[in-house]
């Protein structure tokens, strides 16, 4: 798992001196050309600016479940907006861990709402900190539910039961790695 933050950090290192003209390119910042379906912010081209927490979580093969969930509860683009958001993301060994046939049957179509509903349940609108975290604190989420904050022995920040493995910084928001898929009861 550091070998994951260690690369999803040097990613955003990178993407951040690229940004600050490191490379003497152009930026190739554009708008997708018309291809009949209506595309909204996460169709727009821009490999120089830094990257939002979607494009962090595409860029991570510990979290190619999430984005495939992401993709199919139709939520890409509201994560790819201005935020800023904190988000939850589970690792992929995370989402192994529910009971067997769950995400085949959430990322079916008849059950994208609730999908995006456990999705939404990852989100909190503003950027908090890992030490922003205060144990005991009860925290909104973007469906308007909350989830519970714990603060172990040993200084590790559980978020209703999942510890935050790792943080990344994203251009709309920050990302807090956690080894369990919230489920909102």
């Amino acid at each position: 798992m550091k070998d994951t933050l260690k690369i999803l950090l040097g990613a955003f290192l990178v993407s951040s001196m690229m940004a600050c003209g490191g490379t003497g390119v152009e930026s190739t910042a554009s708008t997708p050309q018309a291809t009949g379906k209506s595309v909204g912010q996460s169709g727009v081209k821009d490999d120089v600016s830094n990257p939002n927490v979607v494009q962090v979580a595409v860029g991570s093969a510990d979290h190619s479940t999430l984005v495939a969930a992401l993709q199919a509860a139709d939520y890409v683009d509201a994560l790819t907006n201005v935020g800023p958001f904190t988000v939850f993301a589970p690792t992929n060994a995370a989402f192994d861990q529910l009971p067997a046939g769950t995400l085949e049957s959430l990322i079916k179509p008849e059950n994208q709402r609730k999908l995006r509903d456990i999705l939404e349940y990852h989100v909190l609108l503003g950027v908090y900190k890992k030490g922003d975290f205060v144990a005991g604190r009860k925290m909104g989420t973007a469906d308007g539910r909350a989830v519970e904050i714990m603060v172990n022995e040993s200084g590790d920040v559980l978020i209703n039961g999942g510890k935050i493995l790792g943080t990344v910084e994203a251009s709309n928001g920050i990302i807090h790695v956690i080894d369990k898929v919230l489920v909102p009861n």
